[in-house]
């Protein structure tokens, strides 16, 4: 199973490309996904990114960096691929 196809919540990210330079270094716990938007939680509260906006690591024992495009759609229509 590829990790493009797996759940994304509980996972630790970190923020290396966006549209928006304030937030690259961005990093949190991702506790809330939706088709359009990833929410995580980082030390000042939870910050809501749109994906198709971002490029993000994810920090899991080996390090993945993801193109947010790519992860667009419902994560339950992702998973079930």
């Amino acid at each position: 199973m590829r990790l493009l196809d797996q759940e994304f919540i509980g996972l630790t990210i970190i923020i290396t490309q966006s549209k928006n330079k304030t937030l690259v270094g961005l990093k949190g716990k991702i506790v809330d996904e939706t088709r359009d938007m990833i929410t995580i939680k980082t030390s000042k509260g939870d910050k809501k990114l749109i994906k198709k906006e971002i490029r993000f690591q994810i920090i899991d024992g080996k390090t993945m960096e993801i193109d947010g495009f790519k992860i667009i759609g419902r994560p339950e229509d992702r998973i079930k691929k």
